[in-house]
């Protein structure tokens, strides 16, 4: 689990800024969109359509329009899924203890709408902040600067 990131690490009883029902989140956003940001799915490796984006601007949350990372921040991890060495503002992203599928990792989820983003983890670029914000891509639209 990573601990050096300013992010705020949340309990279960956490409440975000945007709450809508289940059926409002289901009636906005697309299946594979509501299926990684309402209930923590992983889109496949290799299929976002911004893994090869190199656009300057920003990423926002797909769920809510919270901007969490800037182009600048991209880079090609080779993992298969949008990654980032920094977040666009700490506030703008917490975190959580993730002990599914037999490990323990560090979610990364929207700070505004809880929208469940990715993971971060500890190899990213170590001349940045050698954090590597491994991200669906799904839970991402793109604003160009």
């Amino acid at each position: 689990m990573i601990t050096n990131t300013n992010h705020q690490e949340i309990s279960d009883s956490f409440v975000f800024e945007v709450n809508k029902a289940d059926s409002e989140w289901q009636n906005m956003l697309s299946p594979e969109q509501y299926q990684i940001l309402r209930n923590k799915g992983t889109e496949r490796p290799f299929s976002s359509k911004f893994e090869d984006h190199w656009d300057g601007g920003f990423y926002t949350c797909a769920a809510c329009g919270n901007e969490l990372f800037s182009s600048e921040t991209k880079f090609d991890a080779g993992c298969g899924w949008p990654s980032f060495y920094d977040a666009l503002d700490p506030k703008k992203i917490v975190t959580k203890t993730d002990r599914s599928h037999g490990m323990v990792r560090t979610e990364i989820m929207c700070g505004k709408c809880g929208g469940h983003l990715g993971h971060v983890f500890d190899d990213g670029p170590q001349d940045k902040t050698g954090l590597r914000y491994c991200v669906n891509g799904a839970s991402l639209n793109f604003k160009n600067k």
